[in-house]
């Protein structure tokens, strides 16, 4: 099995954390599932910059996710022009 970079590993470590602290909240799981999922998928791993962005960005959600009056978490996906 390969080794993972630091980043690599504190990525899967944010994504622990977010499914920690999402499980006492309804619908989050699959919401924190989907989005890593599609930004793995989506994302070039040599793209160090923009991964190194979204983790702070992820950083700063989990610490909105932690609070105890959050009841849902804003998107920031890009808009999708519809067919």
């Amino acid at each position: 099995m390969a080794r993972h970079s630091k980043l690599q590993k504190q990525v899967l470590a944010l994504y622990r954390e977010f499914l920690l602290a999402g499980r006492d909240k309804p619908g989050f799981l699959p919401r924190i599932r989907d989005e890593f999922r599609e930004n793995a998928g989506g994302i070039k791993k040599t793209d160090v910059m923009h991964i190194e962005y979204l983790y702070r960005r992820a950083q700063r959600q989990l610490e909105q996710l932690k609070d105890v009056n959050t009841k849902q978490l804003g998107t920031f996906a890009k808009n999708r022009e519809r067919s």
